[in-house]
Formats: C-alpha cells, structure tokens, sequence
C-alpha cells in the first residue's frame, strides 16, 4: 500500500502545482483590490457587484448561455442517431466509423476552425457551390450561424462517443425479451435503448455543454471579433485590459455556472440510472 501511495506522490505534487495553485490564484484576484502585490490586496466583492450591475455583461453570459444550450441540444439530435448507426453496425464496421469520427479529433481545433473560416467566407466552397447552381450570394461568416455551426462541429464528436459507449454496453437480451413479449422496435426503443442508453446523453451533454459555454477562439474567429460570448470577455480582462481581478470573478461565476450544471447532470443520471433499474 505505501508502494502505491510512493506511486502516485508525483500526481499529487503535479496536480498542486498545475491546478490547485491557479485556480487559488483565481480566488485571490477574483477577491481583491486590482495590483499585482500581494501586500496592497484588500478584500472585496467590487468584482462580482460590477459584472452583475451591468446589463452588458449579464446579456453576454445570456448569449453564452443559449449558444452553449442550442449547440447541446443540435449534438444530441445528430449524435444520437449516428452512434445508434454506428451501434448496430457490425464490429468490423464500428471500427471504421468510429474512426471516422475521431481522426478530425487528432488536428488541433484551432486548424479546424480556421478551415471553416475558408470555407463560410464570402468566396469560400459553400458559396461557389451555391453560385454553381445560380444561388445569389449568402452571407454566412460572421454570424450566428457560423458560431454555432464551429462548435457542433467541435464538440459532436464527444457526444457521439459517449451515446456510442453508453449503446455498445447495453444487454442485448433485453430486447430480444422485449420482441417476445410482442413489442415492435419503435417500443423497444422507446421502452429499453433510450432509458438505458440515457448515462451516455447525459455524459455527452457535460462533455459539451461546458467547453461550449466557455468558448471563446471559435466565437473570435468564426463571430469576426463583434460576436462576444463570456469567454471573450474573460480573455479580453486578462490579454487586453489588464484588469485580472475582474477577470478572475468572472472566471469564478462561470466555475460556479460549470460545477452547477455538473451537479444536475449527475443528479439527473443517477435519477435515471434508478429509474432504468426499477423499469428492467
């Protein structure tokens, strides 16, 4: 036993160093006075009042919000079909596909975005495309759209993975029981696959909506710098104007957002995992 806690005596000191220490960094300019000395910092809430005073600030976490809600639930209502595909492919096949899914994963995301940039811009490939056929020209950089298009493209493989995982770990007799008591696909889907396959949604939705909601290199880019969600914000404090107290409530909130929704997405799933145990 002491072997294993020798063992794991690096991680500790890695884990104090690269997240505990910054995240009470955080804590300490999130509740204090602006400078970098830490002889000057004077305890206040000066932060958190000014963010929540300010109507501008709270319509940008509302945007961030909703943007990080429609791009969960756009993942979901496309994830959850292609890992039922996928599911339900035979072995030789799951492999390929889900290959497939995960071999854009292996380029950096900042590329990724970037090539959707060149392909949304006004003489990109959706819009020669769309001249091919003697469409006029559509303006889709800079808008909401490309925003929420960047991010389902980014984050949909997560979901797929966990839906995928949560389906392939399914007792199959279930459903063979299912169809012996008379029920058709549509009921065993409805009565068995999607209770028990609702582990991997509610995984797939923390996956997404978190890094979503906090986003702020695909809004940059694909928003053209006007569209400013709250992780914008939260660079801008820190890269821009220097203010890194401010900054740091800010990020303190979106913790606080972030281990909330954490906190209902586990109660949801163990709510749920009960309720697929008492049903089966």
């Amino acid at each position: 036993m002491k072997e294993f806690r020798n063992m794991a005596f690096p991680y500790v000191i890695w884990i104090a160093v690269m997240i505990v220490a910054p995240m009470l960094l955080i804590l300490l300019y999130a509740f204090t006075t602006a400078g970098n000395d830490v002889t000057t910092f004077h305890f206040t809430l000066e932060n958190f009042t000014r963010f929540f005073s300010d109507m501008v600030f709270l319509e940008v976490l509302r945007r961030s919000l909703f943007i990080a809600i429609i791009t969960t639930v756009i993942c979901i209502v496309l994830g959850y079909p292609i890992a039922y595909i996928i599911a339900n492919s035979q072995i030789k096949h799951q492999v390929r596909l889900i290959l497939m899914i995960t071999i854009p994963t292996w380029i950096n995301m900042l590329v990724r975005t970037y090539a959707w940039m060149g392909i949304l811009q006004d003489n990109g490939l959706v819009n020669q495309i769309l001249g091919f056929f003697g469409i006029g020209h559509v303006t889709l950089l800079y808008t909401d759209f490309a925003v929420i298009l960047g991010m389902v493209y980014n984050f949909i493989p997560f979901m797929i993975l966990q839906i995928h995982a949560s389906l392939t770990k399914m007792d199959k007799s279930y459903l063979e029981a299912a169809s012996d008591l008379g029920a058709d696909k549509v009921q065993s889907f409805l009565k068995i696959t999607l209770p028990l396959s609702l582990p991997g949604v509610i995984s797939g939705i923390t996956l997404v909506f978190l890094p979503a909601v906090s986003s702020f290199f695909i809004p940059k880019l694909l928003g053209g710098g006007q569209y400013v969600l709250i992780g914008n914000v939260i660079e801008s404090q820190f890269l821009t104007s220097g203010d890194w107290n401010f900054g740091s409530a800010i990020s303190v909130i979106m913790a606080i957002i972030i281990m909330f929704s954490m906190y209902l997405t586990k109660k949801v799933d163990k709510d749920e995992s009960a309720k697929g145990g008492d049903t089966v």
